[in-house]
C-alpha cells in the first residue's frame, strides 16, 4: 500500500494535530520526502476507516465515505479507501489490531468509530506518534490522552434525552407523537433537544405516566453510560415516568436484543408501556420480538396491553419501521453525515488544509412524519473537491 506522506510530512501533521502547528504550508509543504508539493500532485491517498462492526449504522457511514470519495476521484484526486471492522462490538482488541495494521502499513489518514475509547488509545497513540492524524466518528466527548484532529459526531447523553422527550411525547405530552396537544412543526424545524427543552419547559410534569424497559449497548462503554445517563437526566423529572428493572445490556446487537427484549416481556408484560433499545440493531430485534408475540404498539397512540418501541441511530431500515409505525420514533445521530463529513475532513488533513476540530451532528427526533428527509436519500452539502485538490499541499 503506497501512500502519499513520509516521515517529514508525518511529523509536521503529528505537531499540527497537537495544535503547535497550524494546518497549510508551514506544516506541510515542500517535498523532502520526495512526493510532490502541490495541487494534489497525482500521488495516492490512502484513508484506514475503523468502524466497530459492518452493520446498521456503520454499514450506512461506510456508503456515504464511499459516496463522498466518489466525487474526490471524479475531480482527478486519486484516493483510496480501506475498510475493516471487527466480527463484533464487543471485541475491542480486534479494533485495535486494525487501527495497528494501519499504521504499519502507513495509511495517511485513520477514521475510527471506537466501540471502546479507552481500549483503542494506545493504537492511537501509536498512530500519533507516526504523524497519522486521527478522525474520531461517533461521539463529540473529548478524549484525553490522545491528539484527535477532528470530531464528527454528537453528545450520546444528549442523543437519549431526545428520545427521552419523544416517549414522553407519545405518552400524553405535547409534540407531534401519541395522543397529546399537537404542535405544528415546520418542514424545515428540527426536533433537536433545544426543541423539546423549550416545548416542555411549562409542562406539568406529573400529568405524564410512562413506564418501559431499557436494552442497553456494551455496559460500561461511555456510548452506554452517556446514554443511559441522558435518558434518565429527563426522565428524573418527571415523577410518573419510570423505567422498568435495570438497563439489559444486548451489545448493541439484534440477535441479543431479542433475548433480552423475551426477558422484559416475562417479567414486566402487565406494566411495560414501551422498550427503548439505544440502537437501532437492538430496537429491531426488541420490534421482531413484540410483534411476534402480538404485543407491538404501531398505531401510532398508546393501546393498552401494547408495547411501543423507540430508538437511536435511523439507518435505512429503521427509518422503513419508522415509516409502517413499528418503531414509534428514533433518535437520528447522523450517520450519513459520519461518512460524508469523514471523507472530506480526511482528505483536506493529509493536504495540510484546516478542518474543523468539532462537527456537531446535533440529534433530533425522527418519526412518521419527518422520516422521508432522513431515508432513503438524505441530502448533503457539496463537497467542492476541485478546490480541495488545487489547494492541497
Amino acid at each position: 500500500m503506497t501512500s502519499r506522506f513520509g516521515t517529514i510530512r508525518r511529523a509536521a501533521l503529528a505537531a499540527a494535530a497537537a495544535g503547535t502547528l497550524a494546518f497549510g504550508a508551514t506544516a506541510c509543504g515542500g517535498s523532502s520526502d520526495g512526493g510532490s508539493s502541490g495541487g494534489g500532485g497525482g500521488e495516492k491517498i490512502v484513508i484506514g476507516w475503523a468502524p466497530p462492526s459492518a452493520t446498521g449504522v456503520f454499514k450506512t457511514a461506510t456508503n456515504y465515505f464511499d459516496k463522498a470519495l466518489a466525487g474526490a476521484r471524479a475531480a482527478g484526486m486519486d484516493v483510496e479507501l480501506t475498510t475493516r471492522s471487527p466480527a463484533a462490538e464487543t471485541d475491542p482488541q480486534a479494533q485495535v489490531s486494525i487501527v495497528e495494521d494501519f499504521i504499519t502499513k502507513k495509511v495517511d489518514a485513520i477514521v475510527v468509530s471506537p466501540s471502546d475509547t479507552q481500549a483503542i488509545k494506545p493504537a492511537l497513540r501509536r498512530a500519533n506518534e507516526a504523524g497519522i492524524p486521527v478522525i474520531m466518528v461517533n461521539l463529540l466527548e473529548d478524549q484525553p490522552g490522545v491528539d484527535v484532529a477532528s470530531y464528527i459526531g454528537f453528545d450520546n447523553a444528549e442523543a437519549a434525552e431526545v428520545t427521552a422527550y419523544s416517549v414522553l411525547d407519545y405518552f400524553g405530552g405535547p409534540g407531534v407523537l401519541g395522543d397529546g396537544e399537537k404542535v405544528d412543526v415546520p418542514k424545515d424545524k428540527k426536533l433537536d433537544l433545544a426543541f423539546w427543552r423549550d416545548l416542555y419547559k411549562d409542562v406539568d410534569k406529573a400529568s405524564i405516566t410512562a413506564r418501559g424497559g431499557q436494552l442497553q449497548g456494551v455496559a460500561g462503554t461511555l456510548f452506554a453510560v452517556e446514554r443511559l445517563k441522558g435518558f434518565k437526566t429527563v426522565f428524573d423529572q418527571f415523577p410518573n415516568a419510570k423505567t422498568l428493572g435495570q438497563p439489559i445490556a444486548a451489545d448493541w446487537e439484534r440477535q441479543k436484543a431479542v433475548g433480552a427484549t423475551e426477558d422484559l416481556v416475562s417479567r414486566f408484560k402487565d406494566q411495560m408501556q414501551f422498550v427503548w433499545g439505544s440502537s437501532s440493531e437492538m430496537s429491531i430485534g426488541a420490534a421482531n420480538v413484540l410483534e411476534r408475540r402480538g404485543l407491538l404498539d404501531a398505531s401510532g397512540k398508546p393501546e393498552k396491553g401494547k408495547i411501543a418501541v423507540f430508538s437511536n441511530d435511523v439507518t435505512p431500515e429503521t427509518a422503513s419501521l419508522v415509516k409502517q409505525g413499528k418503531i414509534a420514533a428514533e433518535t437520528t445521530h447522523g450517520f450519513a453525515d459520519w461518512g460524508w463529513i469523514g471523507a472530506q475532513t480526511a482528505v483536506r488533513l493529509v493536504c495540510g488544509l484546516p478542518v474543523e476540530k468539532k462537527n456537531n451532528i446535533g440529534p433530533r427526533t425522527v418519526y412518521p412524519g419527518n422520516v422521508d428527509q432522513y431515508f432513503p436519500t438524505p441530502e448533503q452539502p457539496a463537497i467542492d473537491w476541485a478546490a480541495i485538490k488545487a489547494e492541497c499541499k
